[in-house]
């Protein structure tokens, strides 16, 4: 998909009511099972697979808008994926963050027992980060779909 995901289902959130800029936001649950039929959730082997192919360690800049982020932090949009800074929610302190800044993406793979990997471009980088967070409800990262 060359957007976020915008399909209310289950829990998910938009960043200050505001769906159609960045889409929604979801929980690791709902990002598991929202994706329409014929498409789903990228493991972290696909999400390094796209990586990869738009240039490994500076992939954010292929990846990013060519507009939208912060300090003039644009990237080249060389493969149509447009990443836009969506922020995402925290389940700790229940806010919304870092819109314009930064953006996270869930990914399918677990990472042992209660966490799943998820993939982030930030504003003032130009790599994509992996990382893996203990799934709580009020967590919300952004989903894209990937077709079967």
């Amino acid at each position: 998909m060359a957007e976020n995901l915008n399909y209310q289902s289950g829990t998910s959130w938009c960043y200050d009511n505001d769906c159609k800029r960045y889409g929604r936001l979801y929980n690791w649950e709902t990002a598991r099972s929202v994706c329409p039929g014929g498409w789903h959730l990228p493991s972290l082997g696909e999400w390094n697979e796209l990586v990869n192919t738009a240039g490994g360690s500076s992939a954010g800049a292929a990846l990013k808008s060519r507009s939208g982020w912060n300090y003039d932090k644009n990237g080249t949009d060389k493969f149509g994926f447009s990443a836009l800074p969506g922020g995402y929610r925290d389940g700790n302190t229940v806010n919304f963050n870092r819109a314009g800044e930064l953006s996270y993406w869930w990914t399918a793979s677990e990472s042992g027992g209660k966490a799943a990997y998820y993939r982030g471009v930030y504003d003032y980088k130009d790599d994509v980060i992996e990382a893996a967070i203990v799934v709580k409800a009020g967590f919300g990262f952004s989903v894209r779909c990937l077709q079967n």
